[in-house]
């Protein structure tokens, strides 16, 4: 192969990874919602659906996002390795419980990890909601989460929508009144309060 057409390859080559990385940098439906600090929020009509969500527990068994179907479910997107992801591990918990009385449940989504290595995470900052193992992320980029951007963290309305996106660690001082408000606004419109 010539020098001329190596370089013209190699161009082609480049140009279709950029457009790769920016394919996963965002979802189309996220221009009609507002970004702000990492945080996207979607109106209740900008809302698109979530992908399925069905896999093997941390802890044994199955998960089906199905059976939290009329819920609001937090979906946290996290790994042993990731230092960020311990420094929420408390700020999330402490949400899930003042929320989970509202009709909100927590799902973690444990990726490229060892089992034993997030059971042990789980154990030290006492985590009470559920984990599926995911060690490949097909969950994650499932919602569009490059395993390399976690934590991230989404909140699905009732309907199963996504309403927030997190893409970035979270407190609860952040996270709580987004929850609050994704779970008031289905109680409005005749959900579970």
């Amino acid at each position: 192969m010539s020098r001329q057409r190596r370089a013209g390859l190699g161009a082609l080559l480049a140009a279709t990874a950029t457009l790769a990385l920016v394919g996963c940098s965002g979802a189309d439906w996220e221009e009609n919602c507002t970004t702000t600090d990492g945080i996207v929020e979607c109106a209740p009509g900008d809302r698109p659906d979530a992908p399925e969500v069905t896999g093997e527990l941390l802890t044994g068994g199955r998960y089906d996002i199905a059976q939290d179907r009329g819920q609001v479910v937090v979906v946290n997107f996290w790994g042993s390795w990731c230092a960020p992801c311990r420094a929420e591990a408390d700020d999330l918990e402490a949400t899930y419980q003042a929320t989970r009385e509202r009709g909100v449940r927590f799902l973690g989504i444990n990726i490229q990890d060892g089992r034993d290595k997030a059971k042990a995470f789980e154990a030290a900052f006492k985590v009470t909601y559920p984990s599926v193992y995911d060690p490949p992320s097909k969950l994650a980029l499932a919602f569009d989460v490059p395993p390399n951007s976690i934590p991230a963290t989404i909140v699905l309305d009732r309907e199963s929508r996504i309403a927030v996106v997190i893409r970035k660690p979270v407190t609860r001082d952040i996270l709580e009144p987004i929850v609050a408000a994704v779970a008031d606004d289905g109680a409005a419109a005749g959900g579970p309060g």
